[in-house]
């Protein structure tokens, strides 16, 4: 193919060698179903863990609320994502939306900004994995893993399991979210009949001074409760990085995305009132595994296990769906040349293997990372460590969030006339709630003490990233169909 370079907005498009796409195929293999199931298997271990944090930092009601502001900006969000999506759909999902809207450096920072949310997420989902089985292994077996031996192990067959073909992997996804969303009905079921449930029990946070035992910290709490309460809902936005692998997007993402989204509205209410009304606020607040400490309270410990043995499946749920999203963000992102062009790859299963395994293992040593500086809190040093590594997602998302809701408004006065085959009906209004929601909780995020060293440190890594592609990655990108795209609409 001929080396011709094409300067465009700052950036050079280098040809690439014959056979470059070839090697980086992927394979239509999802339905409306499977794509419901991707969501749901990518959101759902929210409901098993990490969620209660927000109780330690607001309280039932400092939680609540920010259930609620969520909700609304989800909403908001996922109309313009699907809107977005059915017009551009191509596996780059944000990138591409901020690459049209914005331009090359748009399209890098909110890929990037995903990239950070999808790999931290999945860390987190493998640290509160790997808590769940070393409890339910040494209830059952007598048997008990460091920690790092079982994060390489859910690595190593998450991996393999997502390498084996897209076919595969969404009819995992719709099984596990199934089984999943079974699980939490059964507990709900269970704890509204037990005895055990109490009004009092949402409320037994003893609250600060001149607090309410609604708010036990005061307004203050309803902000720092966002980054746990987004846990309910976290993943769900990755719908459109299975464009190309989905044999309908324009239909078909914008319609799971609703069914998902409403889904988890209510079995995010069932928990947060039933896990926390049986135990109460004050033992869930910092509990590494709520949803295992529910069923030992209502069956004992050898049941409980037996029981929590099932409830794993809604943590692997989504350790499957979210590797799934950074894999394909970091395929996408690749190709284009943003990234180094081994990384989208794909295997003989036209999977972006090397991709997977690349994001995984930054996770793992982003958790022996943050096991080590926490090793110094001996009394609730992993509650810790997992509650950083859930905020680092969670700036991620906030950002690529904001960016997303930009590009939507940006979009809809830039190219006004392209063919939108569906249209949000919340439509600017629910962009521009979407993007201030998250631009308050990203914030919000940067003023939170607590958490300020893990976010000082992943802005120094982002700004890394930034100057890099300033330097040198603007100068070798590649006409993938994002980038295709977005320069051949900017002519019209």
């Amino acid at each position: 193919m001929s080396s011709e370079h094409v300067k465009v907005s700052g950036v050079t498009y280098k040809r690439p060698e014959d056979g470059y796409f070839e090697k980086r195929q992927l394979q239509r293999a999802a339905g409306l179903f499977g794509l419901w199931g991707l969501a749901i298997a990518a959101v759902i271990s929210g409901d098993f863990s990490g969620w209660n944090f927000g109780l330690d930092v607001g309280g039932f009601g400092g939680l609540l609320i920010a259930f609620a502001i969520l909700v609304v900006m989800y909403y908001g969000l996922m109309f313009s994502i699907g809107e977005m999506a059915a017009a551009m759909p191509h596996t780059g999902g944000a990138y591409s939306f901020a690459r049209s809207a914005m331009g090359p450096w748009g399209g890098f920072i909110t890929g990037l900004a995903e990239t950070i949310e999808y790999v931290a997420t999945t860390a987190v989902i493998v640290f509160f994995s790997a808590s769940y089985a070393d409890g339910i292994a040494s209830e059952l077996l007598g048997v008990s893993l460091p920690g790092w031996a079982w994060w390489l192990i859910l690595y190593a067959v998450f991996i393999a399991l997502n390498a084996s073909g897209a076919k595969i992997a969404f009819q995992f996804a719709i099984v596990v979210s199934i089984i999943s969303l079974g699980i939490l009905l059964v507990f709900s079921v269970m704890a509204a009949t037990s005895g055990l449930f109490s009004w009092d029990n949402l409320f037994n946070i003893v609250p600060e001074a001149g607090q309410t035992a609604f708010l036990p910290f005061g307004w203050e709490g309803i902000l720092w409760a966002i980054p746990f309460a987004v846990w309910f809902f976290l993943g769900i936005e990755e719908l459109p990085l299975a464009a190309e692998e989905s044999h309908n997007p324009a239909r078909d993402i914008p319609k799971a995305g609703l069914w998902a989204r409403t889904t988890l509205i209510v079995f995010g209410l069932l928990i947060l009132f039933f896990n926390t009304g049986i135990l109460g606020a004050e033992q869930v607040r910092t509990a590494g595994e709520p949803l295992l400490d529910g069923f030992r309270a209502m069956v004992g410990d050898e049941a409980a296990a037996i029981l929590g043995l099932i409830a794993l499946i809604g943590l692997l749920a989504s350790l499957q769906g979210i590797m799934f999203a950074y894999g394909r963000n970091m395929y996408s992102l690749s190709r284009a040349g943003y990234y180094p062009k081994a990384l989208s790859v794909t295997n003989k299963q036209k999977v972006p293997f090397v991709a997977l395994v690349v994001g995984g293992i930054i996770g793992f040593l982003a958790l022996l990372a943050i096991e080590v500086l926490t090793a110094v809190d001996a009394e609730g040093a992993g509650a810790v460590a997992g509650a950083i590594v859930l905020n680092i997602a969670v700036w991620g998302a906030m950002l690529a969030y904001m960016m997303q809701a930009i590009s939507f408004l940006i979009l809809r006065r830039k190219l006004p006339n392209i063919e939108r085959p569906y249209r949000s009906p919340w439509g600017v209004p629910g962009a521009v709630l979407a993007a201030v929601i998250a631009g308050i909780s990203f914030v919000g995020y940067l003023i939170n003490p607590a958490f300020q060293t893990a976010i000082a440190g992943i802005a120094v890594i982002y700004v890394i990233m930034l100057i890099a592609f300033a330097v040198r990655g603007r100068h070798n990108l590649v006409l993938a169909p994002e980038e295709e795209y977005a320069v051949e609409a900017s002519k019209k």
